[in-house]
């Protein structure tokens, strides 16, 4: 098969013709239809931290069908359309029962979506109802990680939300906290590529002032904000969202910061800040995500900007790691 093929870190994906993949016993083998193009996607290619390995095949927001089937498998069959969740586990253990897969004891990040087909487990294989596209099947992911922040974040009904970073992450804040009821949704950024998407996908104001951030926040949400979620992961955010968040307001991170971070902790001990942080998802919100499209919701998919053929991967991957670059959601058609 072709795939798009992690040569080094700081080095252009290629493409390259790899062995088909085979499934082991209770795996199974999916044949990529989409494939999103994450933000960590392209930290992974930049970052040590993420401890990619030449020859690895990225890509964990992915939906396709079933074209093969290990030993042992039960529930799918050939020809079933899905989405996987890219959290690998053992679909046994307590935490799986909960649905808490990323507390599973096997837990890893699932890989292989900028290849032609991808190896993953059963348990991971979501069906997609007749109604829900397989494009769609490849943002349920990021939908679901908006999902787990939002409700982490405590929403309540009237709640003044302010999003750092409208990336496709931050959009889908934007998309849920509309739908949890919060009265205010003020999307920020350095750029205004973004702000028609924002408004499609439920934001009431979108703010760029580099000079006075803080200023801009205020006087778009009337005030400070009751929730601040940071969807960018860049140091020095958390200082300014203390400065953005009422007292006794919540901070919300979202954004993957693999770099040291500092910030007054008596500005925020001052205020009695709540800071939270989100990581992933659980089962029930992949499959609230899936229900939102399968209901027919059409803002999510105003996410993705454009779809691309396996070739123009490496290209387009290198564009999108450049500020400006008038992207969101970008999805591989391998």
């Amino acid at each position: 098969m072709r795939a798009a093929v992690f040569q080094g870190l700081h080095e252009p994906l290629a493409i390259e013709t790899i062995p088909d993949p085979t499934p082991d016993a209770g795996e199974v083998v999916v044949k990529v239809a989409r494939c999103g193009i994450c933000g960590s996607d392209l930290h992974m290619t930049e970052d040590a931290a993420y401890g990619c390995q030449h020859g690895d095949v990225l890509g964990h927001e992915f939906a396709g069908e079933v074209v093969g089937l290990g030993r042992e498998v039960t529930g799918l069959g050939i020809g079933d359309l899905v989405s996987v969740v890219p959290l690998r586990s053992c679909g046994q253990c307590e935490a799986c029962c909960r649905g808490e897969v990323a507390w599973c004891r096997e837990f890893s990040l699932q890989g292989g979506g900028y290849g032609e087909y991808a190896v993953t487990r059963p348990n991971q294989c979501v069906p997609l109802p007749a109604d829900v596209s397989l494009a769609d099947g490849a943002i349920i992911e990021p939908l679901a990680v908006a999902l787990h922040g939002v409700v982490l974040s405590g929403i309540r009904p009237g709640d003044r939300v302010l999003i750092l970073g409208a990336g496709p992450i931050g959009l889908a804040v934007a998309f849920w906290a509309r739908r949890f009821g919060a009265g205010a949704v003020v999307l920020q950024d350095v750029v205004p590529d973004q702000e028609p998407r924002a408004m499609g996908l439920g934001a009431s104001g979108f703010v760029v002032n580099p000079e006075d951030p803080v200023g801009g926040s205020d006087a778009a949400l009337g005030g400070k904000a009751d929730i601040v979620f940071e969807c960018v992961g860049r140091p020095g955010l958390i200082a300014q969202a203390v400065e953005q968040v009422r007292a006794r307001g919540t901070i919300l991170l979202l954004g993957l910061c693999t770099q040291p971070d500092t910030f007054n902790s008596f500005a925020m001990l001052s205020k009695e800040v709540r800071l939270v942080t989100s990581a992933f998802f659980t089962r029930s919100e992949y499959e609230a995500a899936l229900d939102a499209l399968a209901s027919g919701a059409i803002a999510p998919r105003l996410l993705v900007s454009e779809t691309i053929a396996l070739d123009t991967v490496p290209t387009v991957f290198e564009a999108l790691k450049s500020a400006g670059h008038g992207q969101c959601k970008v999805l591989i058609a391998p």
